[in-house]
Formats: structure tokens, C-alpha cells, sequence
């Protein structure tokens, strides 16, 4: 790709930086084993749930941190524990239980890690002898099942999923746990690595280098006995830019019409990954932050799955999380929230989590600040396009576009005023997705980080780009999800419910239900058992 010019036309700026924290809280308990809860219990009701709800909160994430005197060393690597708050006439009951995967119960017979995780290496049997253990260094781990990332819907099944090809099938009532699906059986035989929070994007390796995938699975009336994908196909194939080493991803854009995959320089490499246990390093320790790389985005017909052959690039950027993408007069528009920095995977580690005083400073103060950006790309760039000047005309955006001999580089715009920052950025954003995924929009709703974790909620009105807090010292809010009322004029006439963690005080976490549109607190359900940090979930409503 060619380097843009450093003029007015070409805008080449880093995120901003939080300011710096001292005498941060301690959050171990946050990433504190806890028992499961299988049989539903009451919760004690405080303020008023809306009668209206009706429905499960259900949420996804790490939930045991060791077994026996073997310890995960990643945060990321915790047993998948399901939680199930159920809502009706304003009341709340709450339910957990552990993921019965593979990977969970061959740990619990042995009473020790056995299968590797992202960040942690399985080691070898005691048992085995010396030459079996010694060759088992040379053994390539299997992939975990240890589907503790998010709770996703196909077929109007519910599943879990994480980082690996393999998902598991959920009784979304029960929270029992059913058959594993291995994706790489699912679609045409090939090597598929099913990611998160969309599950339908993967890649493959071949003679001609490493391939991403876009998947696309049918709907289906969710009446099934068994697993059923039937039916799912590879949209596209992409290619990656290094054929020798592919890059990591979480997520993927998605709009009415376009797919865009967003290859950010973090890479793998296959060589460290063949070997990474002979070296007894973890999956994380073969994954590198690449700054002088350009991030590239490939953009692919939603129904054809036709790539589009103008190449789309801009400097290098860290981005897990998607806000919204929608389509506006020949133009995509993409947010989402970025960092300068994707080191920043790797050090999630426990002990990094688990640290006190002057360490957990250092250490917050060492991670990159991810904030809201806009990015705009042209979808009909004409080759007798001159170079070198904006090809963007929206009057509501910022961000630049600028073809070049290569392709077309991207320039951001910032959404959020400097106010954000005093609440550390933002990450797991969320919107109205009901009525508002791939449509122009005007409000998300955030964690807000201005701890290692999120300490607060927010609300940003793109209109101003103006902020509402929910914010109280001792409590770590999970990610937000908005539910739209069922008489809903306004796209934030609903609510947004959040799981707020309370180290300071055990057995007192709870439900938080705010009005979406002034963003005060009506009521919350409060958990008389522990419940850690999670990661994602849905709201699955019950007519």
C-alpha cells in the first residue's frame, strides 16, 4: 500500500489517552471462582422492573479460574459459566451453570488442567512416563470447546461460542448443556475458526496461503431436537494480505448490503503456533502487534458474496467491537471502537487482574484507551478518479477518504467530545439492534473504563455527540443491553439492563435496569450469590 501524503487531506492521528489512574480499586473478586446456581432463586427487587419485560437476560463468560492446584493464567481461559436472570410482572429469578464442554470435564475428572487454553498450557500427564511425556511437547493441543465468550442464536437455536471452531448447543430455559458442533465438519470439510459475538466468519489455510471466510446460515423455525446448520455456506473468501500469517478478529461490519472484514495488524504466526508447546508458550505468546502495518478492509456484496476490488486502508488500529454500520447515498458508514494498541489482548492475565496498589496503576495505566470512531468508505470509486483529494461529500461526517495509487485511505472521525475520557473510553457498545442494526442511527449505549474493567455505563447521543453517566464508586457495570419498549415511538424509549459486579461487598451483585431515555435507574434484582465479570449475552424475549 502505498503511504499517504502527510498533508490536510490526509488525517493521520492517534486516539487520545485517558487520563492516568492511581489508587485504583482491587478487583480480584471480580475474576474469583464461584460455585454454580442450576435451580432458579429469587432475587430481592429494589425500585420497580417494568411489568412489560418479559423474557432471560442471558450472559456468557469466565467463571472458574483453577483446578485443583493447577491455575489459568489468562483471563480469557476460565470455565464458560451460563447465567439466566428471568424477568416477569417485575420479578427476577437468577440461575448458573457451568458449560459441560470437553475441555470442562476432562479438567474436573482429572482435577487439573489438561486442555490448553488461550493463554495457559496444558501439562504433560504425570502419570505418562518419561518418553510420553517428552513427546507430548511435540503434539499440537486440540482447539478448547470452552465456549465462555457469548450466547448466540442460529436457527432460532441458542448456542455458545468462543474463539475456536467448536460451539455448543444450549437449553436456553435450563441452561443444559447439549451437543458440541464442530464447524469444521459443518461447512464443506475445510478448516473453519468459527469467532465470536457474529459466529460466522472463519479461515482456512491452504497452498496458496491462509483464506478468511464469511459463513452464512439459513434461518430455521428453532424446532429442532439436534444441532441443525444445515445449510451454511461460505459466502466469500478473502485473502489474506500476508499469505503466511493471518490476523486475529473478534467481530466483523456488517450493513443491509456489504460485509466488511477489518484485518488489523495483529498477526499470527503458524510456525510459533506448530511449536508454541514444544517452547511451552501459550496460544497468546504467538500473536504480535504490528503498528507499521496499515489496517485493510475488505468490503464483500452481502448477497453475492462479489468482493469489491477497490482496496480500503487506513494506519494502523485495534478494534474488537462494531457500534453500527449502515449505508447512506453511495457511501458505508462504519463505527466502532478502536485502540493504537492491540497488545492489549495478551495482558489480560490473572495475574495482571489480580494485582493491588501501585502494580494494578501500572498496569491499567499501560493499556491502550479505545474510543468511538467513524470511518467512511466510497463504494463506487471510479478508476479515472484523480488522487490525492477527499472523495467524501456527507455533510454530517469528518472522516476522509482519499484514493491513492494503491486504493483508498481512511481517515476517522472522533465521536465523542473530551468529556469521555475523564470515564476512560469505552468498549461493548450496543445500540437498538431490534429496529436500528444497518439503519441510521443516533444513540449507543458503552461500558465506560475507567478501571480495568468497565466502572460505569454510558450513553452517547451522536447529535453533539453529548453524554449520560451512570456511574457509582465499588460497582462494575457488564455490558449493556438495550431492549426497546413494546409501544417504542423513539428509538430510546426502552430500557437498558446491565450485571453490575460489587467487590466490595460479596453476595450483592445485581440486575440493573435504567430508562434508556433519561438514563436513571429504575430498578434493580439483587443475586444473594457470587457472580464474576462476564463478557457478552442477549436478551431473549418471550412473548
Amino acid at each position: 500500500m502505498s503511504k499517504p501524503k502527510q498533508d490536510s487531506v490526509y488525517k493521520v492521528s492517534a486516539n487520545k489517552k485517558r487520563p492516568s489512574a492511581s489508587g485504583l480499586e482491587f478487583i480480584g473478586p471480580l475474576v474469583s471462582s464461584v460455585e454454580e446456581t442450576p435451580d432458579p432463586i429469587s432475587t430481592v427487587i429494589n425500585g420497580e422492573i417494568p411489568s412489560w419485560i418479559t423474557g432471560s437476560f442471558l450472559r456468557n463468560g469466565p467463571g472458574r479460574f483453577e483446578f485443583g492446584e493447577s491455575k489459568f493464567n489468562h483471563w480469557f481461559d476460565g470455565m464458560a459459566l451460563m447465567h439466566r436472570f428471568h424477568i416477569k410482572d417485575g420479578q427476577v429469578t437468577y440461575s448458573s451453570c457451568f458449560l459441560r464442554s470437553d475441555s470442562y470435564v476432562q479438567n474436573a475428572e482429572k482435577n487439573r488442567i489438561v486442555v490448553s487454553e488461550f493463554g495457559t498450557l496444558a501439562t504433560p500427564d504425570p502419570c505418562k512416563n518419561i518418553f510420553a511425556r517428552f513427546f507430548s511437547h511435540f503434539q499440537i493441543p486440540k482447539a478448547t470447546d470452552n465456549a465462555g465468550v457469548s450466547f448466540v442464536k442460529y436457527k432460532g437455536d441458542f448456542y455458545v461460542s468462543t474463539e475456536t471452531n467448536f460451539m455448543r448447543r444450549i437449553d436456553p430455559v435450563s441452561l443444559e448443556t447439549k451437543e458440541k458442533v464442530n464447524m469444521t465438519d459443518t461447512v464443506i470439510k475445510i478448516l473453519i475458526h468459527i469467532m465470536t459475538v457474529t459466529d460466522n466468519l472463519g479461515n482456512s489455510y491452504g497452498r496458496n496461503g491462509f483464506f478468511y471466510h464469511i459463513l452464512r446460515v439459513p434461518p430455521g423455525n428453532g424446532k429442532n431436537d439436534v444441532a441443525d446448520l444445515s445449510g451454511a455456506e461460505i459466502l466469500c473468501s478473502i485473502p489474506a494480505s500476508d499469505p503466511r500469517k493471518p490476523s486475529y478478529y473478534h467481530s466483523f461490519v456488517m450493513s443491509e448490503n456489504y460485509i466488511v472484514f477489518i484485518e488489523q495488524p495483529i498477526k499470527l504466526d503458524p510456525l510459533k503456533f506448530m511449536l508454541y508447546s514444544v517452547a511451552g508458550k501459550s496460544f497468546h505468546k504467538v500473536m504480535s502487534w504490528n503498528p507499521e502495518l496499515e489496517t485493510i478492509f475488505h468490503v464483500a456484496d452481502r448477497h453475492t458474496g462479489q468482493l469489491i476490488k477497490t482496496k480500503y486502508y487506513s494506519s494502523a488500529i485495534f478494534t474488537l467491537h462494531q457500534i453500527n454500520a449502515y449505508e447512506d447515498n453511495g457511501y458505508l458508514i462504519m463505527d466502532m471502537g478502536c485502540g493504537d494498541d492491540g497488545t492489549v489482548i495478551g495482558d489480560f492475565t490473572m495475574e495482571n487482574l489480580q494485582a493491588s496498589g501501585e502494580e494494578l496503576d501500572k498496569f491499567f495505566n499501560s493499556l491502550c484507551t479505545n474510543l468511538p470512531r467513524r470511518y467512511v468508505l466510497p463504494l463506487d470509486v471510479k478508476e479515472d478518479e484523480p488522487n490525492d483529494h477527499n472523495l467524501i461529500n456527507l455533510p454530517y461526517t469528518t472522516a476522509t477518504a482519499v484514493k491513492t495509487v494503491t486504493g483508498v485511505f481512511l481517515s476517522h472521525e472522533d465521536l465523542y467530545n473530551d468529556d469521555l475520557l475523564q470515564y476512560g473510553g469505552l468498549e461493548f457498545p450496543q445500540i437498538n439492534y431490534t429496529y436500528y442494526n444497518a439503519r441510521p442511527y443516533r444513540y449507543f449505549e458503552a461500558c465506560g473504563f475507567g478501571h480495568v474493567f468497565g466502572d460505569s455505563l454510558l450513553k452517547m447521543d451522536l447529535e453533539g455527540k453529548k453524554l449520560k453517566v451512570w456511574r457509582h464508586a465499588g460497582l462494575f457495570p457488564s455490558e449493556p443491553v438495550f431492549v426497546p419498549a413494546p409501544d417504542a415511538k423513539d428509538e430510546d424509549d426502552g430500557v437498558v439492563m446491565s450485571v453490575v459486579i460489587t467487590p466490595r461487598e460479596k453476595k450483592s451483585s445485581f440486575l440493573l435496569v435504567l430508562n434508556a431515555k433519561t438514563f436513571t435507574e429504575l430498578g434493580r434484582a439483587e443475586v444473594p450469590v457470587d457472580i464474576p465479570y462476564g463478557t457478552h449475552g442477549l436478551f431473549n424475549e418471550i412473548s
